[in-house]
């Protein structure tokens, strides 16, 4: 029983594997990347009895000639052929037992992965209050757009040239002189 619901999380770990970073993955084939990469978050490789290169190697070994990809059956057979090399002081029934441990249960990890920046650059470039020349006037003091308004030229019938200082003041110095 205990057995079965291992072999169930392994299942679900080499599914989990197969689908990352993948859009268009079924999950039912796991391909040398992220084979890789299982072997590497589950701590398979560890750098003195089992490397990257060990791992190529028996991906090579236990796919198809003319696949690029391996089977969940082949994905055992992979597992079995590294068991006795990361456990070397174990039996091979035991050794197999451990490698399945490692794997059972996990997902691929993010970490290390490229995340949005947030700050320097983009909110530097994005803040209204510090635009100039032309591209300042299609923003309100809050940094609002003003829509059409900032956009095109609207023609003002006051009489005055466009940014005259003292446009409307005409009337009121005509009627303080009489």
């Amino acid at each position: 029983m205990a057995e079965s619901t291992d072999m169930e999380q392994l299942l679900v770990s080499f599914k989990k594997f197969a689908i990352h970073g993948d859009t268009k993955a079924t999950g039912k084939e796991l391909n040398g990347k992220n084979w890789a990469k299982l072997c590497k978050d589950c701590k398979i490789i560890d750098g003195k009895s089992v490397t990257g290169t060990d791992v190529d190697i028996v991906f090579s070994k236990v796919k198809q000639k003319t696949s690029r990809v391996i089977t969940y059956e082949e994905f055992r057979r992979a597992l079995e052929d590294l068991a006795p090399k990361r456990f070397k002081g174990q039996s091979k029934e035991e050794a197999l037992e451990s490698i399945f441990k490692l794997v059972e249960g996990k997902e691929p990890n993010n970490v290390g992965v490229t995340k949005v920046a947030k700050k320097g650059a983009v909110d530097r470039l994005t803040d209204a209050s510090k635009y100039t020349g032309s591209h300042k006037e299609r923003f309100d003091e809050t940094g609002k757009g003003k829509g059409r308004e900032g956009r095109e030229e609207l023609v003002e019938n006051t009489g005055y040239v466009g940014s005259y200082k003292n446009a409307g003041t005409y009337d009121t110095k005509v009627k303080a002189e009489k």
